[in-house]
């Protein structure tokens, strides 16, 4: 029998929330009221039954991904393993590092295919899949921590923009992170692709082997994962202002690389109060409140925010 997931809209009446077990979107359709009910039911008809297929095949989902074409049958998790394989030759790397995103997305491609909406979003706990219609626009928080959330500028997508999926790892989210950024946001293409890059960003801003980074192996934290003995990152004591940037050098490195593949439109990475911005040089500018932010065009050169 299937298990039916919790659906109620918020009690600001314009705000869908789904939970079935570990996934809890939050919902927005702009457009024609007649039109959001009918995207509000496409998502909670997409939703129904969709964590139980995830279920279904998960030990392939946790099975580190290849680049060839997996048996995996269910629609999610053919996006999680595409949004994962540009990464599978050369890093370990899961489907899972792409469950929220994937999820988020292909719920709102439900309401869009069922309903004419100007605008949309399904945020799966930071992990977030946009629609916009000609002249709509998205306003983007950008946090510099992830728990607690802090606020660290925000930047605006528009219409004409190639972004339609944000998300945001770090040591602190819901996953185990092998690196020890505070948080990495990503914009691009698809929310699987922005959760994917995420945590292959998150894991690269790294001070290896410092005596001051706690890490334990994943499975004695929690049995149950994908990360099996690799070590996790637990604690970082305070670092030295080079000792900072250094780390961030090696995401900044990382997040060019992904930028000059096409993989990502931008990011924001940031550890210990300091943040960096690697963005397109013709790309709209990020409006970043804080101090010692920097963008970081695909060249390296860093320009003043």
């Amino acid at each position: 029998m299937m298990r039916r997931p919790q659906i109620v809209l918020l009690p600001d009446g314009r705000r869908l929330h789904l939970q079935d077990g570990p996934i809890d979107l939050v919902i927005e359709a702009c457009g024609d009221r007649a039109e959001v009910e009918i995207a509000y039911a496409a998502a909670a008809e997409s939703f129904t039954g969709l964590l139980d297929k995830l279920c279904d095949e998960l030990p392939e989902l946790r099975r580190r991904a290849a680049a060839r074409i997996p048996s995996l049958k269910g629609v999610v998790a053919r996006r999680m393993h595409a949004a994962v394989a540009p990464y599978a030759d050369t890093h370990f790397i899961t489907p899972m590092a792409a469950v929220a995103g994937a999820v988020a997305e292909d719920v709102l491609d439900a309401m869009t295919r069922a309903a004419t909406l100007t605008r949309a979003y399904v945020n799966n706990g930071g992990d977030i899949a946009l629609h916009l219609s000609p002249g709509q626009q998205f306003t983007v928080g950008l946090v510099a921590h992830v728990d607690p959330p802090t606020l660290a500028g925000r930047t605006v997508v528009d219409a004409d923009s190639e972004v339609r999926g944000i998300a945001t790892s770090g040591r602190h989210g819901r996953s185990f992170s092998l690196g020890i950024a505070d948080a990495v946001t990503v914009l691009a293409r698809t929310a699987s692709q922005a959760d994917a890059a995420a945590t292959m960003i998150a894991n690269a801003v790294d001070l290896p082997n410092h005596p001051g980074i706690t890490r334990a192996p994943a499975c004695e934290i929690q049995p149950d994962n994908d990360l099996g003995e690799r070590l996790v990152t637990r604690d970082v004591a305070p670092l030295t202002h080079d000792e900072v940037m250094m780390a961030l050098e090696r995401g900044t490195a990382y997040a060019r690389e992904l930028l000059s593949r096409g993989l990502i439109e931008g990011a924001t990475l940031c550890l210990q109060g300091e943040m960096q911005v690697v963005a397109p040089i013709h790309s709209p500018a990020f409006d970043i409140s804080h101090s010692r932010a920097a963008i970081v065009p695909p060249t390296g050169s860093l320009l003043d925010a």
